[in-house]
């Protein structure tokens, strides 16, 4: 491997950016391509299956190697569903953080060994970031904190956002984001009632609905 291929390699990493490398195996050059770039790359179908799934290997003569960060899920409440829904999550691989201004809830003897953020979601956000490989899901049920971080996810590109509540509840957080200026497209976004309709009943199989419907999403793009 050429000193500037390795070289793009680590910068996406450092970067938190999905690049795919892809070495022609007759004459063994390299290339680059970013996601960002995929769906104008003579490989674009390949490519967009490859990186949502993935999945390294061989097409047409050349070897496609996937490095797609880490998998990451921002919860947004220190909440029961939060602590039904951790393990799940990090049994699919997703590197978790919890933010929740309230004291009494975000404590680590509730949530050990997971990254806790007592602070406000427009505090915190900024300095996490948000990208393509991250899910971020409100259940807090209020809006002083679920909001702003509502409001972050739509001005990012997350893959996933999900907030709790009723049809009810989603429809006057829906019209509160639009009366902030989001579009009607651009709030579609959320998905709200949050998790796949399979009838869950209590906090563990609300997680298993949630995490079921972060998993389409981040496979199948729906």
């Amino acid at each position: 491997m050429k000193r500037a291929i390795l070289e793009q390699l680590l910068a996406a990493r450092a970067n938190r950016q999905a690049v795919a490398l892809i070495t022609n195996l007759e004459t063994g050059e390299q290339r680059i391509v970013p996601r960002s770039a995929a769906a104008q790359d003579s490989l674009a179908e390949k490519l967009d299956e490859a990186f949502r799934f993935d999945q390294s290997g061989s097409h047409d003569g050349q070897f496609i190697n996937i490095h797609n960060p880490p998998l990451r899920l921002v919860i947004i409440g220190a909440v029961h569903i939060a602590q039904s829904v951790i393990p799940i999550a990090q049994a699919l691989g997703y590197d978790v953080a919890v933010i929740d201004p309230r004291g009494a809830f975000a404590t680590g003897a509730r949530f050990p060994g997971i990254s806790l953020h007592a602070e406000w979601p427009d505090e915190i956000i900024p300095r996490i970031g948000l990208d393509p490989r991250t899910a971020l899901i409100a259940l807090t049920h209020d809006p002083k904190i679920d909001d702003p971080a509502l409001d972050a996810a739509l001005k990012s590109d997350v893959f996933y956002i999900g907030a709790l509540g009723s049809k009810k509840t989603q429809a006057s957080r829906a019209q509160r984001l639009k009366d902030a200026g989001f579009t009607e497209e651009q709030v579609a976004r959320i998905h709200g009632p949050i998790g796949l309709n399979i009838g869950a009943k209590g906090a563990p199989e609300i997680a298993v609905s949630i995490m079921g419907e972060v998993t389409r999403c981040l496979r199948l793009g729906a």
